[in-house]
């Protein structure tokens, strides 16, 4: 019997751990002008799970699109609570879907040049077993009139059966450098 309990310990310990977890600020921005350029915003969740915002590229043909990074350690798993990532201007209702090109997933000890590509997002991220770390990397594409400042609203996300809030990530257009950028 004790020695059970020496054994489950470890395990308790291990549980507790995971309820210390208080999550970095919510919203991007940190004034209401959001004038400064941002070269990308990483968001960190419980159990080593980290999401990573791009700043949107401007393309040659006309349209705008980021990148969102998720990374999971070997053993873990994430599932959104939906399906969708929203453009919103602050303080307004939703006025679009990112639209999602490409999703590849990859094991970071593996080359970078071997990755599986998925067709439609998958409800639960998950690490694959031969690797330290996973990467899943969605490329979004955003609509082609976007007004001056708008936010991207993440899906919260269910880690260990515990629903968590993502960061909301805050763009807008620098006239200086003609295009859109991360701001905080």
């Amino acid at each position: 019997m004790r020695r059970s309990a020496l054994l489950a310990l470890p395990l308790l310990l291990l549980v507790s751990a995971c309820d210390d977890y208080t999550a970095s600020s919510l919203y991007q921005a940190t004034t209401p002008e959001c004038k400064t350029w941002t070269e990308g915003s990483r968001f960190e969740l419980p159990r080593g799970i980290s999401i990573y915002a791009t700043p949107p590229v401007t393309l040659k043909e006309g349209g705008t699109e980021l990148a969102l990074i998720f990374t999971l350690p070997v053993g873990t798993q994430a599932s959104f609570t939906r399906l969708s990532f929203l453009l919103e201007e602050p303080k307004q209702p939703p006025f679009a879907q990112a639209k999602i090109l490409t999703i590849y997933q990859r094991g970071m000890n593996q080359k970078a040049e071997i990755v599986d590509v998925i067709e439609q997002l998958p409800i639960m991220f998950s690490a694959v077993g031969n690797s330290k770390e996973t990467q899943w990397r969605l490329r979004l594409q955003l609509p082609r009139q976007l007004p001056q400042r708008f936010d991207l609203s993440m899906p919260d996300m269910l880690v260990g059966g515990k629903r968590y809030p993502v960061r909301t990530f805050t763009y807008r257009y620098f006239p200086e450098r003609q295009a859109y950028g991360m701001c905080s």
